[in-house]
């Protein structure tokens, strides 16, 4: 952190525990920070620390920072939207109102964020609370699409491993996650994929049959081997949080899904578990999460191409909802030749948040190419490489 930079913190009216920090040489200028997740224990000071520990960059660039963990762990984008608000609103209440606010969300704070451009726009004199958006690795599909590949993993992994459940334990429909008040850690989930697939150990020691399930399993769903673990780890723990909040209904379906790729896809598509989606928990999810594209500020979006949690075609999905609310002047979008999620090449997040304030600024709307060509003096400055790609557009 820059010398004389002062920290703050407290907690939120809603009780959501939150950090600020205000560099000496404040460039007037307020970036306000959705984290992702979600993060499922109780909400920890120390967790928005480590947020800023890994963008402390745009400290260095002068920006104040502020991130809260939200009112309490587990999934609601709405409610940590309304968190995202009230930590504006505090944090002008102590600092005064700064020449310009932007919200930043990473990952499924990405969802949060949006969110909250949505529904906190504007206040009730008609003026913009934020001045712009930034969204990196977002996901963005809203929760009704964003899970899928999550849903589609469970049933296809449980086809081939048998383990999670294992026969002799209380069975259960698998889009719920895990039974209510039973408990699994990643350890446990790890050593489940890795007595199904090998995946944990070296390839030369899987058996044949481990080998077999792992390029079923990938080739079916179109991942890698190293995805499986954390994809599986969303459909265990935070679909057990998520169903819990949908009062025990099920959002997911695999109705008429042709699953393809396998050895033998007769016997996967004959075997696999199904199950149909309720109406009302889809309803619920969508008003809690989905997005309506009904923006009225600047949003920049940054994706790496190969991320391997929130694919790239979270920011196809986004662009789609922003045109058809008819505000795709609004939208700006960038990708890098990355295989990384929870941070990207550090000269991504001055270069982007530049172009935002020079697009406020000016009125002139970033390129593609003119956000790479922008990158090379802060790859220069912090000793990291400039990986935009030019021109790219995600697949939907």
């Amino acid at each position: 952190m820059p010398k004389q930079t002062q920290c703050f913190t407290g907690k939120s009216s809603a009780g959501a525990p939150f950090f600020i920090a205000m560099p000496k040489d404040w460039n007037q200028n307020l970036i306000l920070f959705a984290h992702g997740g979600p993060r499922l224990g109780a909400p920890k000071l120390a967790e928005t620390i480590e947020d800023l520990e890994r963008f402390q960059v745009m400290v260095s660039e002068g920006y104040a920072w502020a991130g809260t963990t939200y009112r309490r762990g587990g999934y609601g984008v709405r409610s940590a939207a309304e968190d995202m608000d009230q930590l504006r609103t505090l944090t002008w209440q102590h600092f005064g109102r700064p020449r310009r606010t932007i919200l930043h969300g990473q990952s499924w704070g990405g969802n949060v964020a949006a969110k909250a451009a949505e529904l906190y726009a504007m206040d009730l004199e008609g003026r913009r609370n934020f001045n712009g958006v930034v969204l990196t690795s977002g996901v963005l599909a809203g929760g009704t699409r964003a899970y899928r590949l999550r849903s589609d993993l469970r049933a296809v992994y449980q086809f081939y491993c048998r383990n999670h459940p294992r026969p002799s334990e209380v069975q259960y429909p698998l889009w719920q996650g895990l039974p209510v008040g039973t408990t699994m850690t990643r350890a446990e989930l790890a050593e489940r994929v890795r007595e199904c697939t090998g995946v944990g150990t070296p390839a030369a020691e899987r058996t044949a049959v481990q080998k077999a399930k792992l390029q079923n399993i990938t080739q079916v769903l179109q991942i890698k081997e190293d995805q499986i673990l954390s994809n599986l780890a969303w459909a265990t723990n935070t679909f057990q949080d998520m169903i819990g909040r949908l009062n025990g209904r099920n959002p997911f379906s695999n109705h008429g899904v042709v699953y393809k790729g396998s050895d033998n896809d007769r016997a996967l598509n004959a075997g696999v578990e199904r199950f149909a989606a309720d109406p009302i928990a889809v309803a619920e999810l969508a008003y809690d999460s989905d997005l309506s594209g009904l923006i009225v500020a600047p949003v920049i979006t940054v994706h790496g191409i190969h991320d391997p949690v929130a694919n790239v075609s979270h920011q196809a999905a986004y662009r789609r909802t922003i045109e058809q609310a008819g505000r795709g002047d609004l939208l700006a979008q960038s990708f890098t030749d990355e295989a990384e999620h929870s941070r990207l090449s550090v000269p991504a997040y001055p270069t982007i948040f530049n172009a935002m304030m020079n697009w406020i600024d000016t009125g002139q709307k970033p390129t593609q190419e003119s956000i790479k060509a922008a990158c090379p003096k802060f790859a220069e400055k912090y000793g990291e490489p400039c990986l935009f790609v030019v021109p790219y557009s995600p697949v939907p």
